[in-house]
C-alpha cells in the first residue's frame, strides 16, 4: 500500500508538472520567403525542433524558465534569442534571418599566425568543403582540389598520382599539410603522390603565394592544408558515416567507414579506407597497363576541449601498392608491352600484353609501395589574453619501386625517411589593438637506404629551423598585416659506396669501413643554407561585401636533396637524376593584387599576380661533348638540374550567379591564366624560343558549371540537384621545348554531368546520400600537358600518328554515403 501511494504521488506530480510546461512555436524567414529545415534549439534543455518546408516549427513540454534560443541554417548568420517562458504559456516568434556572407566571414587557420576571417586576410585563400569535393569525380584528394579551386594544377603519372601545382609552381615549392603538419614523403619524386586518405578530408584551405613567413622553406608557392573531419555528435552517442564508390573507368572500388563518439569533454573520431582499381582506359590507347593500384588507409583522432583550451591527437597509416607504367608498345599495333627480362632487356623488342591481364585487380610485379605512418599532437594553452599554440609529429614514409621481373621481390628503390616536426607559437594579448604572434618551428629529417639496387640520393640528415614575427592591426575600414621570418636548414650526409652485389648481379650499398670494390657514388657533403623571408598586406573594406587586397611577400626555399644530391635512376620516373652541390636558396618576390565583391545576385572575384624568382631550379636533358643524349641506363633519359632566374605571372576571376529571384539556380564561372618565363639568357640565346618558357605550366583554363538545387522535398529526395560543366583548357603554345622535354599541346573541351540527392525517412532525418557523375561525356581523345604519360613514347613514327599516352575516356561514377 505504501509503495503504491509513493507511484500515485509521483504520477500526479509529474501530471502537474506538464500541464505547467509551456511551449515554443514560429516561422523563419529570409527576405520574405520561408527557410525550411532551418534548426532551432534550446542548449540548457538539449531540446529543439527542425522547420518544415514552410519554415515554421514547433518546440513543446518546455519547462517555465528564461533560456537562449539558437537559430542556425547554413547559407545564413546564426541568431539567438533569450526569452522567457511562463507556465501553460505558448510564445510565438516571427524569425527573419540574414544571409551569410560566409565566404567573407569564414574562419581560415592556413598561412596565417591564428584563426583568421578570409575578408581580413590579403593573402589569396580558396576553402572547399566536403560537399564540393563529392560531387566531383575523384581518384585522390589532390584531384578533388584541383577541380575546385582555380589557380591550382597537378603534374600526373596515372589517375592516381597527383602532385599538386599553385600558379604554376610544385614539388618541394607546394607545401602540403594534413591537419597542420607538414607532408614528409619524397616530395622530389615526378610520380610520388599525397598519402592522405581523401575521404576522411572535410575541407582543404588552399593558399596561393609565398607562406614561407608562417612555414618556412617548401612554401615558397603556397601552402594546402587538408583537415580531416571530426563530426558533431551528441554526449554518449556514437555517430558514423558509411561510404561506397564505383568509376566505370578503371573499375575503382572505394568503401570508407567513419566513427565518432563524444563523452566527458573528450571526442573520438575513426575512419579505416579501402580503394582498388584496375587500368584505366581510352579509346586511343584502350587499357593503359600499368596503372593500377591498391590503397588501405586507417585514421583515429582524439581531442579533448577544456577550460584551459584543448589538444586533439592524430595517428594514420597509409598503405599503397602502385604500378609503374612505363609506355612500352609494340610498334605496328600500339599495344601494351610489358618488361620480362633484366640485363637483356630490349624496350622495343617486349612481348604483348594479354587482353585478360588489362582489367585485373591483380597487380603486375612492376610497381611501388608506399607506406606512411603519421602520429601527432596540437594543444593549444589559453594564457590569460594570449595564448601558446604546439604542435608535435613523428611520421614515416617508407617507400619501394619493384622494377625487376626476373626478381620480382628485389626492390630497386628502398628508402626510408623519418621526420621530426616541432612547431610552437604564442599569439601575445592584444596591444593598442595590435594582434602579434611570435613563433618557432621546424624539422629533422633522417633518409636511409635499404636492400635496393638503385640509389638515386644518398643517405643524409637533415635539420631545420625558423623563427617568425607577425603582427595585424584594424584601421577604420583597413586591415594591415605583415611580418618577418628567419631560417637556416643544416644538411649533410657521409660518403656512400655503391659496388656489385654477387648474390644477385645487381648493385648495393657497401657500408663502412668495408668498401673494397664499390665506388664512391656520392662524396660527403655539409652545407648550411639561410634566408629571410616576409610579407605585408592590406584588406580595404569598402563595404561589408566589397573587398580590395594587396600583398607584398618575399618566400624562401632551399634545395631539395633530388636537386643537390642526386645522383642515379629513380626507377619508378624512369629519370636518371644528376643535382648539384653548388645550387643556392630560391628567393620569390611576388605582389598580389585581389578585389572580391560578394553581392547578393552573384559573386567576384578577380586575383591577379605577378612572381620573380632568383635561383630557379629546373631539369634539362644532359648532353656529351658530341651533342649526343647521355645515356647511363639503357631506356632511361638522363636529366642534370639547372638554375637561373625566372617570372611567373597571371590571374584567376570567378563570376557566380545565385539570383535571388530565381533560387533554385546557381551558376559557377572561373578562369585560370599562368605564364612563366625563364630569364636563362645563355639558354635563350642557343635554343631561341624553345628555352624561353618554364616547364609544367598550366594552360589557360576556363570552367562554367550550371547547377539547379530543389528547394522543397520532392517525398523522400532531398536536397535534391542535377549539374552541368564545361571545362575548356586551351592549346598549351607556350612550353619548355629544349630536348622536347614539352611539346605543343592541342586544346580540349570536357563536358561533365551531375546529379545527386539526400533520402530522407518520414521524420525528415537523412538516412542516404547518392552523388552520380558522368565526366567526360562525349569520351574525348585528350592529353594534358602536365601528364607525364604523354610523353611515354620510344618511336620516332608512330602508325596511328599518335604519340604518347592519352588521359582518361568517359567515366561513370556513383558514390553512397550511409549516415548513421
Amino acid at each position: 500500500m505504501k509503495h503504491l501511494f509513493t507511484l500515485l504521488s509521483a504520477l500526479l506530480l509529474a501530471m502537474s508538472l506538464h500541464a505547467q510546461q509551456g511551449a515554443i512555436t514560429g516561422k523563419i524567414t529570409a527576405n520574405g520567403k520561408p527557410v525550411q529545415f532551418a534548426n532551432v534549439a534550446i542548449p540548457a534543455l538539449k531540446t529543439g525542433a527542425i522547420a518544415d518546408q514552410q519554415g515554421v516549427f514547433n518546440i513543446r513540454n518546455v519547462q517555465p524558465g528564461t533560456y537562449d534560443i539558437r537559430i542556425s541554417m547554413i547559407g545564413y548568420q546564426p541568431l539567438t534569442l533569450k526569452k522567457n517562458i511562463g507556465a501553460k504559456q505558448t510564445i510565438t516568434l516571427d524569425i527573419s534571418l540574414e544571409e551569410d556572407l560566409s565566404k567573407l566571414n569564414e574562419v581560415v587557420v592556413t598561412g596565417v599566425s591564428r584563426a583568421t576571417a578570409v575578408r581580413k586576410n590579403p593573402i589569396p585563400i580558396a576553402v572547399i568543403g566536403k560537399r564540393a569535393m563529392n560531387m566531383n569525380v575523384n581518384n585522390n584528394i589532390i584531384d578533388a582540389i584541383v577541380k575546385g579551386v582555380p589557380g591550382v594544377s597537378a603534374v600526373t603519372t596515372g589517375p592516381n598520382i597527383s602532385k599538386p601545382f599553385i600558379r604554376g609552381l610544385g614539388y618541394n615549392r607546394v607545401l602540403t599539410l594534413f591537419d597542420g603538419v607538414r607532408q614528409e614523403g619524397q616530395q622530389w619524386g615526378d610520380e610520388h603522390g599525397i598519402e592522405v586518405d581523401q575521404y576522411g578530408i572535410a575541407r582543404a584551405e588552399v593558399v596561393k603565394g609565398p607562406a614561407s613567413l608562417t612555414y618556412g622553406s617548401d612554401a615558397l608557392a603556397g601552402v594546402i592544408n587538408m583537415i580531416p573531419d571530426v563530426p558533431e555528435t551528441e554526449p554518449g552517442k556514437l555517430k558514423g558515416s558509411f561510404l561506397t564508390d564505383y568509376h566505370t573507368n578503371n573499375g575503382m572500388i572505394g568503401s570508407s567507414l567513419g566513427l565518432a563518439y563524444n563523452k566527458n569533454d573528450w571526442k573520438y573520431v575513426l575512419r579505416g579506407t579501402f580503394k582498388a582499381a584496375h587500368n584505366y582506359q581510352n579509346k586511343i590507347d584502350g587499357f593503359v597497363y600499368g596503372t593500377a593500384f591498391r590503397e588501405y588507409n586507417l585514421t583515429a583522432l582524439a581531442r579533448v576541449d577544456k577550460s584551459w583550451g584543448h589538444s586533439q591527437w592524430g595517428a594514420s597509416l597509409y598503405d599503397n601498392t602502385q604500378e609503374i607504367p612505363d609506355g612500352s608498345r609494340d610498334s605496328l599495333t600500339r599495344k601494351f608491352t610489358r618488361q620480362v627480362k633484366d640485363a637483356d632487356d630490349n624496350i622495343k623488342d617486349r612481348p604483348i600484353v594479354p587482353d585478360n591481364e588489362l582489367r585485373t585487380y591483380t597487380l603486375n610485379p612492376l610497381h611501388q609501395h608506399i607506406q606512411h605512418y603519421r602520429f601527432y599532437n596540437r594543444t593549444r594553452w589559453q594564457l590569460g589574453k594570449g595564448d601558446l599554440n604546439s604542435l608535435l609529429a613523428v611520421q614515416q614514409s617508407v617507400r619501394r619501386e619493384y622494377n625487376h621481373p626476373e626478381m620480382p621481390v628485389q626492390p630497386g628503390l628502398y628508402v626510408v625517411l623519418n621526420t621530426l616536426n616541432y612547431d610552437f607559437r604564442y599569439n601575445l594579448p592584444s596591444i593598442a589593438g595590435i594582434e602579434s604572434t611570435a613563433g618557432v618551428n621546424g624539422m629533422y629529417q633522417r633518409n636511409r637506404s635499404r636492400n635496393a639496387t638503385d640509389f638515386p640520393i644518398p643517405d643524409y640528415d637533415l635539420f631545420d629551423i625558423g623563427g617568425f614575427l607577425f603582427a595585424r592591426k584594424t584601421i577604420g575600414q583597413v586591415d594591415i598585416s605583415g611580418g618577418i621570418r628567419y631560417d637556416t636548414r643544416h644538411i649533410h650526409w657521409n660518403d656512400f659506396y655503391v659496388g656489385s652485389n654477387k648474390d644477385n648481379g645487381f648493385d648495393k650499398k657497401y657500408n663502412l669501413p668495408d668498401t673494397t670494390g664499390a665506388t664512391l657514388q656520392f662524396p660527403a657533403f655539409r652545407h648550411n643554407y639561410t634566408g629571410i623571408s616576409g610579407s605585408l598586406g592590406i584588406t580595404w573594406n569598402l563595404s561589408q561585401r566589397v573587398l580590395l587586397k594587396a600583398n607584398v611577400a618575399r618566400g624562401y626555399r632551399a634545395p631539395n636533396i633530388n636537386e643537390i644530391g642526386a645522383n642515379g635512376l629513380d626507377p619508378g620516373a624512369h629519370i636518371v637524376y644528376l643535382g648539384n652541390r653548388e645550387f643556392k636558396p630560391e628567393f620569390s618576390f611576388q605582389q598580389d593584387l585581389g578585389f572580391l565583391a560578394y553581392l547578393p545576385d552573384l559573386d567576384i572575384s578577380v586575383e591577379v599576380f605577378n612572381n620573380n624568382i632568383n635561383n630557379y631550379i629546373y631539369q634539362a636533358r644532359l648532353y656529351d661533348a658530341n651533342g649526343e643524349p647521355v645515356v647511363i641506363v639503357p631506356g632511361n633519359v638522363t636529366y642534370r638540374y639547372q638554375q637561373s632566374s625566372a617570372r611567373l605571372y597571371g590571374a584567376e576571376v570567378s563570376v557566380n550567379l545565385h539570383p535571388r529571384t530565381v533560387p533554385w539556380l546557381t551558376m559557377d564561372n572561373s578562369a585560370a591564366y599562368t605564364e612563366g618565363r625563364n630569364r636563362n639568357k645563355a639558354l635563350i640565346g642557343l635554343y631561341g624560343d624553345a628555352a624561353r618558357y618554364l616547364p609544367f605550366i598550366p594552360p589557360l583554363h576556363i570552367r562554367s558549371a550550371l547547377k539547379a538545387t530543389a528547394t522543397r522535398n520532392f517525398g523522400m529526395l532531398s536536397k535534391a540537384y542535377v549539374r552541368a560543366e564545361v571545362d575548356r583548357f586551351a592549346a598549351k603554345d607556350h612550353f619548355y621545348g629544349v630536348d622536347d622535354t614539352e611539346t605543343y599541346t592541342a586544346g580540349y573541351t570536357l563536358i561533365n554531368f551531375g546529379a545527386g540527392s539526400g533520402i530522407v525517412n518520414k521524420k525528415g532525418k537523412t538516412v542516404l546520400e547518392l552523388f552520380l557523375q558522368l565526366d567526360n561525356a562525349f569520351n574525348v581523345a585528350y592529353q594534358a600537358n602536365m601528364n607525364r604519360l604523354k610523353y611515354f613514347e620510344y618511336y620516332n613514327e608512330s602508325p596511328n600518328g599518335r604519340r604518347g599516352i592519352y588521359n582518361m575516356g568517359r567515366n561513370f561514377s556513383a558514390k553512397v554515403i550511409v549516415p548513421f
